[in-house]
């Protein structure tokens, strides 16, 4: 009765993480993990081009993403303006706030916060996907039938992941100054045209072309994660759901991690 009743208490397969338990296979992972984006690196320029597949899941991992990605970059813009309102009409700045909500909206809150969404969908999304068809045994009839499994399902995936969290990151941005311009009218009247020109009077294009490159290198880790994850994963039902959330968050502190280098890297460059 009391292993029954531990068994029931025990904490679901869904909210299980898989974490290295000692140093030796942290390391041991970090170095799998950069073997397979170096494997799917060298992949990318090999024929036969899966140009067709990753057009299909560009539109899955992309399109698809758009409308959450839309709504969260419209309150993020809004809810940020509208805080800064009165914090900035204390000292007689008011004009400046579509300067303060552009810098903190396309160089750190739009990235990130988008690279986070996107990496919550996404990376779990690819890590149980391919964990399933790992525990079906169905990339194992790929290899037998003759076709390359990674090639069509790890490549096309982390490629659709590189190119496509830009392209959204360029659009929440994009939708988050319509936010802003909407809560700055709500107490003061500005045409769309000067919340621009005040908007991006104050940032430089190297930090526009730095923001823009630390978005590649998110969506690329978020693809190799979710991919590594599901690709690997362990036989059972069970491990497809371990896969799903181990990868969303080792992507997660990816994404912090790669922004705070890219941070340092630019503050040093610039």
């Amino acid at each position: 009765m009391e292993n029954q009743s531990s068994e029931i208490l025990e904490k679901p397969a869904s909210f299980k993480i898989h974490f290295p338990k000692s140093f030796g296979e942290f390391f041991s992972k970090i170095a799998e993990l950069a073997m397979f984006a170096f494997k799917n690196l060298k992949e990318i320029f090999k024929p036969p081009y899966e140009l067709s597949e990753t057009l299909k899941q560009m539109y899955e991992i992309g399109y698809k993403s758009l409308p959450l990605v839309a709504v969260t970059g419209f309150i993020i813009g809004l809810t940020l303006t509208l805080q800064s309102i009165p914090t900035l009409s204390k000292f007689g700045a008011s004009s400046l706030v579509p300067s303060m909500v552009a810098l903190a909206v396309i160089l750190e809150i739009g990235p990130v916060i988008t690279a986070l969404i996107f990496a919550g969908k996404i990376g779990s999304g690819i890590g149980a996907e391919l964990g399933s068809m790992k525990v079906t045994e169905q990339i194992d009839a790929m290899e037998v039938s003759g076709c390359n499994p990674f090639k069509y399902l790890v490549v096309t995936r982390v490629t659709a992941a590189t190119f496509m969290l830009p392209v959204l990151v360029f659009l929440a941005d994009f939708i988050a100054l319509i936010g802003g311009f909407i809560a700055l009218n709500l107490t003061t009247q500005m045409s769309l045209k000067l919340f621009l020109m005040n908007s991006f009077s104050s940032i430089e294009l190297h930090e526009i072309l730095a923001s823009t490159f630390k978005t590649f290198l998110f969506g690329f880790s978020i693809g190799v994660v979710g991919s590594y994850e599901g690709y690997n994963a362990d036989r059972g039902t069970e491990s497809v759901g371990i896969a799903a959330n181990t990868a969303v968050v080792i992507s997660s502190l990816l994404v912090i991690l790669i922004d705070m280098i890219m941070v340092q890297l630019t503050s040093i460059i610039f």
